[in-house]
């Protein structure tokens, strides 16, 4: 997210240098500069140098030359990483302090209502130059489509339970998963236990332009996550590619499927096999949530996202 709206801060006109701590291609070509895992000298120099300090997620080792040069800085809550304090925690105190010294930014309400502190809610993008729905009249000819780490918190088992389900009740929907993760071999014994094996997929990770065409080629996109979401840009992504989408209702989720799908309680085999069964046996009702697509994703297009940015910045400069 952060190197999409990067890139659009750029297209506008502005200069932008990207700090971070994770290590990558020195010889990648960006229309912005990164700095990958900064020394103490450059993080001051860079800080010095910009005009707003944003912090895509707090981060207490790298605010503090923000404070000591009196830079403003705004942060951006991804998810709900900052609790409220119980007793003596002093780094989440630390956390909280510095949320009221700043403004903040919730990609969702569900993550506003996370912190104490009035927050902007502004959600993230998704990349609408790769993630789009090609025209076509004839329905795609996959039923159903997971993407994502496969962790236990994900949900996958629920998802293959619900599969069971709907054989009870003569629906035999094919599934494909997208992804890598720890609990790929014990989503394959599941599968295997469970006599799913004809119908379930596992493809691996997919990326950009081949995940999309992926997308547009089934007409369900699952997100059964057992917790809450702090949003969920991968339902963004289906939807933009012509997908219903099926969410957990806890957390952000639902406010990115919004009119284009269905959610179910987090946690709930029964209830997610219900709402397949209702969209697998209404094509009508589908498209009809798909219809809804374009008005509903105009919000979440990078140019809309970074002139938020770009509004709540110049609110913050002398």
């Amino acid at each position: 997210m952060s190197g999409l709206l990067a890139e659009e801060f750029v297209r506008l006109g502005h200069a932008v240098t990207v700090l971070t701590q994770t290590p990558g291609n020195l010889s990648e070509k960006r229309s912005y500069q990164i700095l990958r895992q900064p020394s103490l000298r450059q993080l001051f120099r860079a800080i010095r140098w910009c005009d707003i300090f944003w912090q895509n997620n707090l981060s207490v080792r790298t605010v503090w030359p923000a404070l000591l040069m009196r830079k403003p800085f705004v942060i951006t809550h991804q998810g709900s990483y900052c609790p409220r304090p119980q007793g003596i925690d002093l780094g989440q105190r630390v956390k909280h302090l510095l949320v009221r010294l700043a403004p903040s930014v919730a990609i969702s309400r569900a993550v506003a209502a996370a912190f104490e502190a009035d927050s902007t809610i502004i959600p993230n993008p998704y990349d609408a130059r790769i993630f789009r729905c090609p025209t076509r009249e004839a329905e795609p000819p996959s039923d159903l489509i997971f993407v994502g780490r496969l962790v236990t918190e994900k949900g996958i088992d629920l998802l293959l339970e619900a599969l069971v389900r709907l054989r009870e009740h003569a629906l035999f929907p094919r599934l494909t998963i997208v992804g890598s993760g720890p609990e790929r071999a014990a989503m394959e014994g599941l599968v295997s236990r469970l006599g799913l094996g004809e119908t379930v997929t596992f493809l691996g990770p997919k990326r950009d332009l081949e995940l999309a065409s992926l997308l547009t080629q089934h007409k369900i996109i699952i997100v059964p996550s057992r917790y809450d979401e702090p949003f969920g840009v991968v339902a963004l992504e289906g939807i933009a590619c012509g997908c219903v989408a099926v969410g957990s209702v806890g957390g952000g989720l639902p406010e990115a499927i919004g009119p284009c799908g269905w959610t179910f309680p987090n946690g709930d085999v029964d209830a997610l096999a219900r709402a397949l069964e209702d969209q697998l046996r209404a094509p009508e009702v589908r498209r009809r949530l798909t219809a809804s697509a374009p008005a509903h994703l105009a919000r979440f297009q990078p140019a809309v996202v970074a002139e938020a940015y770009l509004a709540l910045f110049r609110s913050q400069l002398p």
